[in-house]
């Protein structure tokens, strides 16, 4: 498999979704080496390289010409990584660990329905696809965990925009799914 470290397109625009995947894919090896660097764990590492992957081909529209390609992915996975990380490290503390359960826990676990949750996600997928590009991008990526400042060197949009976007985008999700007030 030939190893393409540095690419310098003179026109991103020419290039199509297929050629771009194909490229990306081309870095799988190496991203899965680096990714072991992070999480010690072959299948950790596995699952980090795909959800890099499905993120660089997802955002395709964002790669920027005369960008070091592996470079790209690379910043996509630590950033993913660094995110998951801090995701599992606020779960893992509202985790009960004791063998009892308390009277509280167990009426906050007892009322909670995995069913309520499927129609509460479906609702706000929809709710996310019903965002106008301009919004949903930078609302997504701040989602994820970028920062103000990573979104508008991304994006290439003034920092004040990005604000912006990012709080209509919420108010708009807000009135979408008000019916879901607690």
């Amino acid at each position: 498999m030939k190893t393409i470290n540095y690419i310098n397109f003179t026109n991103l625009k020419a290039m199509n979704r297929l050629e771009f995947n194909t490229l990306v894919i081309e870095h799988a090896d190496s991203l899965r080496s680096y990714a072991r660097n992070f999480t010690k764990d072959h299948d950790d590492a596995n699952d980090l390289v795909q959800d890099t992957l499905l993120k660089a081909v997802t955002y395709f529209k964002n790669f920027r010409e005369g960008t070091n390609l592996k470079g790209w992915l690379y910043t996509i996975m630590k950033n993913t990584f660094i995110n998951n990380y801090r995701r599992i490290t606020k779960s893992n503390s509202f985790i009960t660990k004791e063998e009892e359960i308390s009277t509280v826990n167990l009426v906050h676990s007892a009322t909670k329905n995995q069913g309520e949750n499927k129609f509460v996600l479906e609702d706000i997928n929809s709710a996310l696809s019903a965002l106008a590009e301009d919004y949903y991008t930078p609302f997504t990526m701040y989602f994820e965990g970028y920062k103000y400042h990573e979104i508008s060197e991304h994006l290439n949009i003034p920092i004040g925009t990005v604000k912006t976007r990012i709080h209509v985008a919420r108010k708009t999700m807000k009135k979408t799914l008000s019916t879901y007030k607690y």
